[in-house]
């Protein structure tokens, strides 16, 4: 499996912005297709967007399309998600997760631990 470690959370403020990065270890990185979910208190875990391995397709979900965008650079093993126009119920948990090697479709097998983004009003 492949290992991830997410970084750039923080505290903003309603209307501002922030980039998660998503670092993964290994030499196959551009062979996963990869995403990011995120938990809030007392609510299920949520997809959030997500990038295929092969042609950087891109997909989000529908609260946060148009302010956030994801991306991926192969060279540097790393995924991001740029995060516009926040607002505080965006304040979650975000993880980003990986799907074994060249597979569009199946559970999503490995998970990094999260990294708190707290929007305020």
């Amino acid at each position: 499996q492949v290992q991830l470690v997410e970084s750039g959370g923080g505290l903003v403020q309603a209307g501002g912005s922030l980039r998660l990065s998503c670092a993964a270890s290994g030499p196959t990185f551009r062979s996963y297709s990869m995403a990011w979910f995120r938990q809030a208190p007392g609510k299920e875990r949520e997809f959030v967007a997500a990038i295929r391995w092969t042609g950087g397709t891109t997909y989000y979900a529908d609260s946060v399309k148009g302010r956030f965008t994801i991306s991926r650079d192969n060279a540097k093993n790393t995924v991001y998600l740029q995060m516009n126009s926040l607002k505080p119920e965006d304040t979650a948990v975000y993880s980003c997760a990986a799907r074994p090697p060249y597979s569009d479709s199946g559970p999503w097998g490995s998970w990094g631990q999260g990294t708190q983004v707290t929007v305020s009003s």
